[in-house]
């Protein structure tokens, strides 16, 4: 998968849950399985790395509350958006 399709889909993800209004620091499997369902339905992963996309989606919009662009800059800081 290229990179530009896999910033995409953590864009598209991360979309979503500031939609939804979802903490970032959320930790409850019932709210979070909705947005693992979307990943593997819509780009169709497994289940593994659906969670693994959803991570990063929220990892995404914690970095982006700084004042840089982490899938610009991320590799500075090894945060290791492919």
């Amino acid at each position: 998968m290229s990179n530009s399709n896999h910033d995409s889909q953590i864009e598209n993800i991360a979309s979503q849950i500031v939609s939804d209004k979802i903490s970032l620091d959320e930790q409850n499997p019932n709210t979070l399985q909705k947005y693992y369902d979307y990943a593997k339905t819509n780009f169709k992963l497994k289940e593994d790395d659906a969670i693994l996309l959803v991570n990063e989606a929220f990892l995404y919009l914690k970095l982006k509350s700084t004042d840089f662009d982490p899938l610009q800059e991320g590799d500075k800081f090894g945060a290791g958006f492919s």
